[in-house]
């Protein structure tokens, strides 16, 4: 199928973009460390066709939650990153026993550890056993998404839970494998990298530690000419951990969501009806505020217009400014505003471009279900996600009481 074929409101994932996202980041790993392993972020797109091709190139499973896991071993995958605070104990007790990299951060999962130890008491294991370490980079770097509050995650270094559960790792004879430093930021900068990539080291060497992994987590920005890119901030971390790590002896982990996911898709909506209210021209659209921006809190969009009718669009009246609404019954879904642009019309389309990361994952199930995503490669459109309808709405429900 063509662009112009393809049923509204629906997404595109550009495969070609994808594999250059993913290209470019094994690349500047290759350059900068050379021992690595790319974990992608489920939570932030889990698209199965792209989960898959994701795990073709070199990705483990980075998953936060028992459903997440399922998902993965589901897929296939052989290798996973274990990470998040509310880890099923079944899937946390499968996750050791298939060798996976295991992020603990709550006490209850250093409990869950001890219990399997005890129940298999003489297994030859080798455990993948990280600590997410939950530290003061506020103070360090004043860009971090929580800010004065402190993250929520992970084993306080300052107040000591740390060390606590590093002698509760060694009272149980079990080797601490890594540690995991991911802090969500406000601005995606290279100096957040930097702090983290500090704290490693100081970590390191306080507690003459002698660690596997040393994993920084995920979001960078991707797919942006302005922004950092892969190279500015493994070139960047590289040269801190250089101080305290060994490429040789210490594996570089990545677990990037956003920047892999986000440049690739698109998604397309087109419009349905144009109207004039008291106060505004109003154009509304067959897809929604809630497909491209769920959270509501982006300011602005990339986005082109896809014009029915061509060449004649030349010949229509300008219009001051017209309000781009979506399909649902809230007010606030309004995409943007257009200013002094041609008239739109039924039938012209709006195409919004970087739009792949959190969305899928955060669309909810209101007034109209999922829709079709399509994939392209070479010009050509293929779907990989059937529109959900009734039947799949209802497929696990008792209708019958």
């Amino acid at each position: 199928m063509k662009l112009a074929e393809l049923q509204t409101p629906c997404y595109i994932v550009h495969k070609d973009i994808l594999q250059e996202g993913i290209d470019l980041l094994h690349d500047a790993l290759d350059t900068y460390w050379g021992n690595y392993i790319c974990g992608y972020s489920f939570k932030t797109g889990s698209l199965p066709w792209a989960l898959r091709f994701l795990e073709e190139n070199g990705f483990y499973a980075e998953v936060v939650s028992e459903d997440e896991y399922r998902l993965a071993k589901h897929l296939g995958f052989d290798r996973v990153i274990y990470n998040g605070p509310v880890k099923g104990k079944e899937s946390f007790f499968d996750a050791l026993w298939r060798g996976a990299i295991i992020n603990i951060d709550s006490k209850r999962e250093l409990r869950w550890l001890k219990e399997y130890r005890e129940a298999n008491e003489g297994e030859e294991a080798s455990y993948m056993i990280g600590l997410r370490v939950n530290f003061d980079l506020e103070s360090d770097v004043p860009e971090t998404s929580a800010g004065a509050e402190g993250s929520r995650f992970g084993f306080s270094y300052e107040n000591g839970e740390f060390a606590e559960a590093l002698a509760e790792l060694d009272s149980m004879q079990v080797p601490l494998s890594g540690i995991h430093l991911h802090v969500g930021s406000r601005t995606r900068s290279v100096a957040i990298y930097e702090g983290i990539a500090r704290m490693a080291c100081r970590i390191k060497k306080e507690y003459a530690l002698e660690l596997k992994y040393v994993d920084i987590g995920g979001g960078y920005f991707g797919g942006m000419d302005d922004r950092p890119k892969y190279p500015d901030y493994m070139k960047a971390v590289a040269a801190i951990l250089s101080d305290a790590f060994d490429p040789h002896d210490t594996t570089l982990i990545v677990e990037p969501g956003t920047s892999i996911i986000t440049p690739p898709i698109d998604y397309m909506t087109s419009v349905v009806d144009v109207k004039d209210t008291y106060v505004k021209r109003i154009v509304t659209l067959d897809g929604s505020r809630i497909d491209v921006d769920p959270l509501h809190t982006k300011s602005s969009y990339f986005y082109e217009i896809v014009y029915g009718d061509g060449e004649s669009v030349r010949k229509r009246k300008t219009v001051p400014e017209q309000v781009l609404c979506g399909m649902t019954c809230m007010e606030n879904d309004r995409l943007t505003v257009l200013s002094d642009q041609p008239a739109l019309m039924e039938g012209d389309r709006i195409l919004m471009h970087k739009v792949g990361g959190y969305t899928m994952c955060l669309t909810p199930l209101f007034i109209r279900y999922f829709p079709t995503v399509y994939l392209e490669e070479n010009g050509e459109h293929t779907v990989i996600r059937e529109a959900w309808g009734p039947d799949e709405y209802c497929a696990k429900s008792s209708i019958i009481g």
